[in-house]
């Protein structure tokens, strides 16, 4: 399994943290998220391939902006 670390930009509270994580754990592939709205990382564990644009463009569905880390 392989993780992959973005920063998050916006994210201020809790609800924030369960918006992303809702979003990025329906990408195929992802097997756990982990976010924090303090530190505005988020840390994925993976199984196979995941695309960074379908991570970025599930972050931007909940209202933030992630860059690969």
């Amino acid at each position: 399994m392989d993780r992959h670390e973005y920063q998050v930009t916006g994210m201020t509270c809790s609800h924030c943290e369960n918006a992303v994580r809702e979003e990025v754990g329906q990408i195929s592939g992802v097997e756990a998220v982990e976010v924090s709205a303090q530190t505005g990382t988020l840390v994925l564990s993976v199984n196979g391939p995941v695309d960074d644009a379908a991570v970025v463009a599930a972050v931007d569905e909940a209202g933030y902006e992630a860059v690969r880390a």
